[in-house]
């Protein structure tokens, strides 16, 4: 009986501690070796530099195959194609993939199966209490956002917050829907979701100016104010004044990478996403501070009937990830971001220094509270002019000579405007910056070589 007590205790034991394995005399962690093995195994995989392979990826003769960076392939993405276009399409923002690389031992995250199974956490809520006093912490520490007498509402990225902050202004069974407008140039979803949902409490009604000195005092009016603003940067101010007046502020790119920080905004309702700040455009992660309580309850109950709040894995991830930035006062990633953005728009002003074809915004430097000097911006995206009469159909001009951007007409400019973006791969700058070269030098009556491109991004 004592014999079989003990195997008895002994197997309790096994089972309270099966996650550790016995090695040489000691417990070692046992269950996540593998899982960390994996994770190593394919971070191993160079892919040339062009290039990544990932756990959820493609095996092949069960090796992990790589996914090679526009204009490169081969299996391991050595081979590069001479007569590839540079894609500056998207906003991917992968110009801080390096940064993560560099610290991939503190960011790496390793997930039990069991982990946060239940709907809400601990306390019923559907928001990690602990990554809401990061968030709050990373926002004192930068100097962006005052989070004072604010609450918290996570989203599934940016655009989500976007839609029920829209829902949450709007006035509920009224006769008339508030109107919804943006200053020109401004980033397309604003409209193209505030379209889809089709609601009877709000409708898009354009541009911003079109509602300045309108005698209409009766109508509800919510504006969206983009600052930096997406596609030229500007750090933009509300224009609507009144009490009927109700702003939306994106502050998705009001970080030290891409302008200075001349003061905490402190706006009744501001929204930030992950995605350009910390590269994760894959986690869909955003958040919103708001000042008034009835709008961030409408707003919580919107997010919870919506998606019953965001993914507990993100949360996790976000939360791992911010650990990180927030390490040494958040100066490593500010800096590198800073540094590799101030980089490429060093390099492509001193490209179209010589061009009376093409223009980009002009900035203005500024002093910057969380770094201490005055700096000049360094925006995402490059908001290029096309200065010519017959190339007032900018993006066909742009996509003939191999530049794929984004039309100024779908952020409802005029068609002499492309949105190029900077903040892809360091191969995709490349490859944007030798077509850009190459361009002005035939505007000038030189042609620049494909040698000198291949040295560029080999």
């Amino acid at each position: 009986m004592y014999v079989v007590c003990l195997l008895c205790s002994a197997t309790l034991n096994i089972l309270f501690v099966g996650r550790y394995v016995y090695v040489s005399g000691k417990w070692e962690v046992g269950w996540s070796r593998r899982a960390a093995e994996e994770a190593e195994a394919v971070a191993a995989v160079s892919c040339s530099g062009h290039g990544r392979a990932y756990l959820d990826g493609l095996v092949v003769d069960g090796s992990p195959v790589c996914e090679c960076n526009t204009c490169f392939g081969g299996p391991d993405c050595s081979q590069f194609s001479a007569s590839c276009v540079a894609d500056v399409d998207s906003g991917d923002p992968l110009f801080l993939e390096p940064f993560w690389m560099q610290h991939a031992a503190s960011s790496a995250l390793l997930v039990a199966g069991w982990h946060r199974m239940s709907y809400s956490f601990h306390d019923h809520s559907l928001i990690s209490k602990e990554l809401e006093e990061l968030i709050r912490k990373l926002h004192a520490i930068v100097g962006n956002a005052n989070t004072t007498g604010r609450f918290i509402v996570f989203g599934a990225g940016s655009i989500q917050l976007l839609n029920a902050a829209v829902h949450a202004l709007s006035p509920h069974n009224s006769s008339a829907p508030a109107k919804v407008v943006a200053t020109i140039p401004f980033y397309p979803v604003y409209k193209s979701q505030t379209d889809f949902f089709r609601s009877v409490d709000f409708q898009f009604v354009g541009d911003t100016s079109l509602w300045k000195n309108t005698s209409d005092t009766t109508s509800n009016l919510i504006e969206f104010v983009t600052a930096p603003n997406n596609p030229d940067g500007k750090l933009n101010k509300a224009v609507l004044q009144g009490p009927n007046a109700k702003p939306i502020y994106d502050h998705a790119y009001y970080w030290p990478h891409f302008t200075p920080i001349p003061a905490p905004a402190d706006e009744d309702l501001m929204i930030f996403t992950f995605s350009k700040l910390t590269g994760h455009a894959g986690s869909r992660f955003g958040w919103a501070l708001i000042k008034d309580k009835d709008v961030y309850e409408t707003m919580s109950n919107y997010m919870s009937l919506n998606v019953d709040g965001v993914s507990r894995d993100t949360q996790l991830r976000a939360f791992k990830l911010l650990k990180v930035v927030t390490r040494g006062r958040g100066r490593e990633i500010f800096e590198f971001g800073y540094k590799t953005m101030k980089d490429r728009w060093e390099k492509l002003n001193r490209a179209l220094l010589m061009s009376r074809r093409f223009s980009v915004q002009e900035s203005s430097p500024q002093y910057c509270t969380f770094s201490g000097k005055v700096k000049r911006p360094s925006p995402a995206y490059a908001w290029l002019k096309c200065e010519k009469e017959e190339d007032k159909e900018c993006y066909r001009v742009l996509k003939k000579a191999g530049i794929i951007g984004r039309n100024g007409t779908l952020f409802s400019a005029n068609s002499s405007y492309v949105r190029l973006s900077l903040i892809k791969t360091q191969d995709d700058f490349d490859i944007l910056l030798h077509q850009i070269n190459k361009l002005v030098g035939e505007e000038n009556g030189g042609k620049s070589s494909m040698r000198r491109m291949k040295s560029t991004v080999s």
